[in-house]
């Protein structure tokens, strides 16, 4: 059977950036450039992407358009008879299934805020009544299981129409969408009285407050930023380089994904920054910046509902996106393993997958007895552990190994196919980094994923 194709190139540059866009980009950037010293946190954060982030995707595009095949399989075409990096394949599916697993509920919370604040939920709320309803939200099991299993329904029928037709004309939508109402959203912030102040912060990096933050951990945060945010480790970007042809290299639609990638991290920086200086909120306030105190924020902003929806669309569609990106790809990998059709694959995957989310859900309330992490963590804590701590860093650094090395696929093939068809190249002295240095940057990363495990 024909391996189907995108219909684009703006198909795939906005399917691939749309896998990357997520909640990192929307939720976790503007609160930890607020917790790590603003402007230095943003600009160091800029500099592991481009040394970290976009080579590794390369490599992930490589392997996948060459392969012609989903990560399940994509080893057994290009390793060498005898050798086991195969072994590496079903740890990719299994990655984007546990993925989904907390990130598809997380998605349920962001569409039901944008209905709650369209339905004027919040209004004539005080500051903690407002933290309530997040509260509530979480306690209540039967409204997280109704939003979770409108996310995986709506994200399988879309993917099950088929790659042309479903995931990239959704996307292209979504995804224009996504970037006018932040666009809006930006531009309302930035004319809020007090703004400057919130702009000044985010954008001028300031050594003294990145040494009042400790340098060591700006550093650290910035560069686990810049590689969780692409969504590399899993073949989530292979499977897209898969579905693409060889008129343009790889580095060059690398270089515009995480381009995109940026410019909405960036811009979710410019929609919350200004707006929490402008109303004298701390915005260094952590995870619960988007839900408890933005929504505070809104209450007071003039038209604040209409502001307030569409900063939960906003997000919402940002979450959806990569939802979709990772469904496509356990669809392939499902599709390359049983040989079912896509709209069986869908159908089952999508039955798999609430019943996966589950335990996610209930542990906010019904199982919030199970702290698997101790202390306070929830069985959420135990799953994101398991995929940012172990299952991502561990496979970008199979992936650049494999590309680089000897006993894998090796850097003439790697080179070859990533620099095959037009735009830009990855140089020749790029050899000994990518070989020897690049491979030890994603170890420390995963190694500073284990320090949480050896706290307190």
């Amino acid at each position: 059977m024909e391996r189907e194709r995108l219909g684009s190139r703006l198909g795939f540059i906005l399917i691939s950036a749309g896998c990357a866009i997520g909640i990192g980009n929307v939720w976790k950037f503007p609160y930890l450039a607020g917790q790590f010293g603003g402007g230095a946190f943003v600009l160091v954060y800029l500099f592991f992407l481009v040394i970290l982030g976009i080579p590794t995707m390369t490599v992930e595009y490589a392997i996948g358009r060459a392969a012609r095949t989903s990560p399940v399989k994509m080893y057994q075409v290009l390793e060498k008879p005898g050798s086991k990096w195969h072994i590496h394949g079903p740890f990719c599916l299994i990655g984007n299934v546990i993925l989904m697993m907390y990130y598809v509920p997380v998605s349920g919370w962001m569409l039901q805020f944008f209905f709650r604040m369209v339905l004027g939920q919040f209004n004539g709320k005080d500051p903690e009544a407002v933290g309530q309803v997040y509260y509530d939200m979480l306690s209540d099991p039967a409204g997280l299981i109704l939003a979770t299993l409108f996310i995986v329904a709506a994200g399988f029928l879309i993917c099950s129409i088929g790659l042309k037709n479903g995931l990239e004309r959704v996307t292209k939508i979504m995804m224009a969408a996504l970037l006018i109402i932040m666009i809006a959203l930006a531009v309302n912030s930035l004319f809020l009285d007090g703004a400057a102040e919130g702009l000044s912060f985010y954008l001028l990096p300031s050594f003294e407050r990145m040494k009042k933050a400790g340098i060591g951990k700006v550093i650290v945060a910035a560069m686990n930023q810049s590689f969780f945010t692409l969504s590399i480790g899993m073949g989530a970007m292979a499977i897209f380089g898969s579905y693409i042809g060889r008129e343009r290299s790889l580095p060059g639609e690398a270089v515009n994904v995480a381009l995109l990638d940026v410019i909405v991290a960036i811009t979710s920086g410019l929609i919350t920054m200004p707006a929490c200086f402008a109303y004298g909120v701390n915005p260094s306030q952590g995870p619960e910046l988007i839900f408890v105190t933005l929504p505070n924020i809104f209450n007071h902003m003039p038209l604040g509902r209409l502001w307030g929806s569409l900063f939960f669309l906003f997000l919402t569609f940002a979450a959806f996106s990569t939802v979709l990106a990772v469904f496509e790809n356990i669809i392939a990998c499902i599709m390359d393993l049983t040989g079912w059709s896509r709209k069986k694959t869908s159908l089952l995957c999508m039955a798999g997958m609430f019943l996966l989310s589950l335990p996610c859900i209930l542990g906010f309330n019904v199982l919030s007895g199970i702290h698997p992490l101790g202390g306070d963590s929830v069985i959420m804590d135990l799953e994101d552990l398991i995929v940012s701590s172990f299952l991502l860093p561990l496979g970008a650094f199979v992936f650049v190994l494999f590309c680089t090395s000897r006993a894998g696929w090796g850097w003439d093939n790697f080179i070859a196919e990533a620099d095959a068809g037009k735009g830009l190249k990855l140089p020749g002295w790029l050899r000994p980094y990518m070989t020897y240095i690049l491979p030890g940057i994603i170890l420390v990363v995963f190694v500073i994923g284990l320090f949480p495990l050896f706290e307190g």
